[in-house]
């Protein structure tokens, strides 16, 4: 499928989304205030004018979003989710041009605008799934069906890589093994990446679906340091462990996605057991079969509908990630069951605010299969989706 429209034309751009918004054109004019102390929970709008992609870019399902100092967007691409059939079709409104797959990684100015775009799908990995820009403007990458993470320069140069390719931790070294949970330096199905600022030590969490269920602690240089796996109780032991997101807060406690259980896990920087954070989940409704429905009756072919198992069906801790405010008051949890993202206070847990739920499913505002959501320093809001195939900007119109 082709994301994009035919607005500015004249550009050579296109507009993701294919159905602006006109009351919000106005609002698009002024810029979101920066994060103050946030003592007020923000009030969110889609920019329908964000991101401005080039016309013969095919975009295929996005994995991890990230973003740097100077609110630049990193978002990965799993090219792979790319079939060449998609590639020969035409856009015939605007001379038959042939299309190509977005690169692996790109990136975006504030405005929307790609500035670079690099990597070799190759060389990354398959099922590109996280990414974070350190202090020093490195880019990691984690592809979930590997057994490698990577560290990359700001331009795209590989400077670091953690794991072997093709080799996996596991009984015979291959994907099909029996995941081993080995004190190495190497993963089984990293799903996380994130970096201490105070020593450099990196954290994965190596615990994509069928493989290691941890979260490994390496020094900057790649050496294994320590492990542990998530905190289930005797009556938790049928719950199946998988530690799908992390992130690193500045008061140094470390923050994990124990996705079957639907709920993030609090831990210090040694492993050691803080706390749940219970994130809703709703089971079966009828306004989930209505979008069963919906999606059955006018969307045949994409996304699948096969997908739509995953509303009411599905998980709610998918990923997570902090306000930009200096005690991050605020977690960002995509909860993909519900088809939105969850703000919570950090302190106490309790949900303040969401944003993009709604009866439908591929309109602008509205999350399909959402996968990670990233948050600028003025507190902007960016999801990526799988199979909704866009990168959406939610920003900042207010307390």
């Amino acid at each position: 499928m082709k994301v994009g429209s035919n607005m500015r034309r004249k550009t050579g751009y296109r507009i993701i989304a294919r159905t602006g918004v006109v009351w919000l054109i106005a609002s698009a004019l002024f810029g979101s205030p920066p994060v103050q102390a946030q003592s007020v929970v923000p009030k969110y709008e889609v920019d329908p004018f964000w991101p401005k992609l080039p016309g013969n870019w095919v975009v295929g399902p996005l994995g991890g979003a990230c973003i740097d100092a100077r609110d630049h967007v990193f978002v990965l691409h799993r090219q792979e989710g790319l079939t060449e059939a998609m590639l020969k079709g035409r856009d015939w409104s605007d001379g038959a041009r042939t299309l190509i797959k977005a690169p692996p990684v790109i990136e975006f100015d504030p405005q929307g605008n790609v500035i670079n775009s690099w990597g070799d799908a190759k060389v990354l990995g398959d099922y590109l799934h996280d990414c974070l820009v350190d202090q020093d403007t490195n880019v990691w990458i984690a592809g979930a069906r590997s057994g490698f993470v990577q560290k990359y320069s700001h331009d795209g140069k590989l400077l670091l890589q953690i794991g072997k390719a093709g080799v996996f931790d596991s009984s015979d070294g291959t994907a099909k093994g029996k995941p081993l949970n080995s004190s190495a330096a190497q993963f089984f199905g990293p799903s996380a990446v994130d970096v201490d600022p105070q020593n450099g030590d990196v954290y994965v969490a190596d615990g994509h679906g069928g493989g290691n269920t941890r979260i490994a602690v390496l020094d900057k240089n790649g050496k294994f340091l320590r492990q542990w796996r998530l905190h289930h109780t005797e009556a938790e032991r049928d719950i199946e462990p998988l530690p799908h997101c992390m992130r690193l807060s500045n008061d140094g406690s470390v923050y994990v996605c124990d996705r079957l259980a639907n709920r993030l896990q609090v831990f210090d920087k040694m492993g050691n057991f803080k706390r749940n954070i219970d994130i809703p989940w709703k089971k079966y409704t009828r306004d989930n079969e209505d979008l069963r429905k919906y999606c059955l009756t006018l969307w045949r072919t994409f996304p699948p509908c096969t997908l739509v198992q995953k509303i009411g069906e599905g998980t709610s801790a998918v990923s997570v990630e902090f306000s930009r405010d200096a005690n991050q008051r605020f977690i960002y949890v995509v909860n993909q069951n519900q088809r939105e993202v969850d703000i919570l206070d950090r302190a106490t847990g309790k949900v303040l605010s969401t944003i993009g739920h709604g009866t439908g499913l591929f309109f602008q505002g509205q999350l399909f299969d959402a996968i990670r959501a990233a948050v600028d320093s003025k507190g902007n809001v960016y999801v990526a989706e799988d199979e909704g195939r866009r990168l959406q900007r939610f920003k900042v119109v207010g307390p």
